[in-house]
């Protein structure tokens, strides 16, 4: 979002306020040039003689963004069943998918395998499982490398206490149960967390990996997972996508070499392809001042936007009203009853009552992860694309969050309703109205 002429614009010129005008708040928005720039630019940091960039969709699923990555010609990674018939829905073919979960039953990747996507495995229970089911479909299977990265400690997934993947120390068992089963493996897989900054951290994994790979006769890709960090505000760091990819294809064509046949190179991105396309818009319903603070209370809260509560994550404020007014202190909360703090004594253009501030970098894992918590509806969304903002999806409302409730009449003090509690019940309705 740039400042023209003392307004936000988004690209094609579009004012941010007019989508709230339009559509209303609290609002998120998506900027889909945003997303196309992000996309090519992974694509061309990377110079090997297969390619494919699996856009993580549990980032953000909404149906139109999966729609605009298929026809940038990205495939999709999918953790669930549910994500994978959106997939489809969205025009991916069951090829361009595959499907890594973690922890769920064989009856789900039954359901998966069925659809005929990719299947990645990342543990020796259902690898064996699989192996005796389905001898004859390929599978992936995703390593643990045992090194400890990403942001923080719940968005690192690669160490050796993790739930994700299986053990590199453990690869003489998986080959037992390869031989044991006939299964083929096509691919592995590694994902080691999010938010990393050192292009050495990957290359470290890398060397796990194409070394597990050398004992796997029949690969046709390996996936390098993501984690790539981007900047959250104003001279933040952020992952070199360039130099690691100048990096990864030295070793990675060495390895294809060696390995006697070109190998697809994966990634598979989420948060390096949506988080920065993403504004969360909301509107102040009140400043209050204490003894020590100034808040700014928004009409939203933790259930439309978790992560600063859930992972400590930042997100730069800006108030988009008066972006050139005077600079003061805000902590900026919301209207959830919990702890419900989206930034602490931030520094901000001055903020009235009705002002609309953006939250920025919330493209990814923030609708993805909101909730109807204290009964509160999910915003709407909006797809800005060549110049012009649309609707993806409507604003909840009542009957929504009522839908798969199912009321049942408990009667008087919790006993069935009976012919007579209906009598009195009507009586009592009478003498209220002063009608009897």
């Amino acid at each position: 979002m740039n400042l023209e002429n003392d307004r936000y614009r988004l690209s094609g010129g579009v004012d941010p306020l007019d989508l709230v005008e339009e559509f209303g708040c609290p609002l998120y928005v998506y900027d889909a040039a945003i997303m196309e720039r992000q996309y090519k630019r992974i694509r061309d940091a990377f110079k090997v003689k297969r390619l494919k960039i699996n856009y993580a969709c549990k980032a953000l699923t909404n149906i139109n963004v999966l729609k605009f990555f298929n026809q940038l010609g990205a495939g999709l990674d999918t953790v669930s069943v549910q994500e994978v018939e959106m997939g489809l829905h969205a025009g991916f073919q069951p090829g361009e998918i595959i499907y890594t979960p973690n922890c769920v039953s064989i009856e789900e990747i039954e359901e998966a395998t069925a659809l005929g996507v990719r299947i990645n495995i990342d543990n020796l229970s259902i690898l064996e499982q699989f192996g005796q089911i389905h001898p004859d479909v390929p599978v992936c299977i995703r390593i643990n490398p045992h090194i400890m990265a990403g942001g923080n400690s719940k968005i690192s997934v690669g160490h050796i206490d993790s739930k994700f993947g299986i053990s590199f120390h453990q690869m003489p068992l998986v080959q037992r149960i390869v031989e044991s089963t006939g299964l083929k493996v096509e691919g592995l897989h590694m994902h080691t967390g999010s938010g990393i900054l050192d292009a050495d951290v990957f290359l470290r994994g890398a060397e796990i990996l194409l070394n597990v790979a050398k004992d796997f006769d029949d690969l046709d890709y390996i996936d390098f997972g993501s984690g790539f960090k981007v900047p959250f505000k104003e001279g933040d760091i952020e992952t070199d996508i360039e130099e690691l990819g100048v990096k990864i294809s030295e070793r990675f064509n060495d390895f294809c070499e060696e390995y006697g046949k070109d190998v697809c190179l994966m990634f598979e991105p989420g948060k390096f392809l949506v988080s920065e396309a993403g504004y969360f818009l909301a509107k102040v319903n009140v400043i209050k001042q204490t003894t020590s603070t100034v808040f700014a209370g928004i009409d939203s809260g933790l259930n439309h936007l978790i992560r600063p509560m859930f992972y400590d994550a930042y997100h730069e404020i800006t108030n988009i009203s008066k972006p050139n007014g005077k600079k003061r202190f805000y902590t900026v909360v919301g209207y959830i009853c919990e702890t419900d703090t989206f930034g602490i004594n931030r520094r901000i253009s001055e903020i009235n009552e009705g002002d609309v501030l953006c939250l920025h970098n919330a493209g990814a894992y923030c609708f993805s992860m909101a909730s109807n918590y204290n009964s509160r509806f999910r915003p709407a969304e909006v797809l800005v694309y060549e110049g012009k903002g649309y609707l993806i999806r409507e604003r909840e409302n009542m009957e929504d969050l009522m839908r798969n409730q199912i009321e049942i009449d408990l009667g008087s003090k919790g006993e069935p309703t009976s012919k007579g509690s209906e009598d009195k019940k009507v009586l009592i309705d009478q003498l209220l109205k002063g009608t009897s």
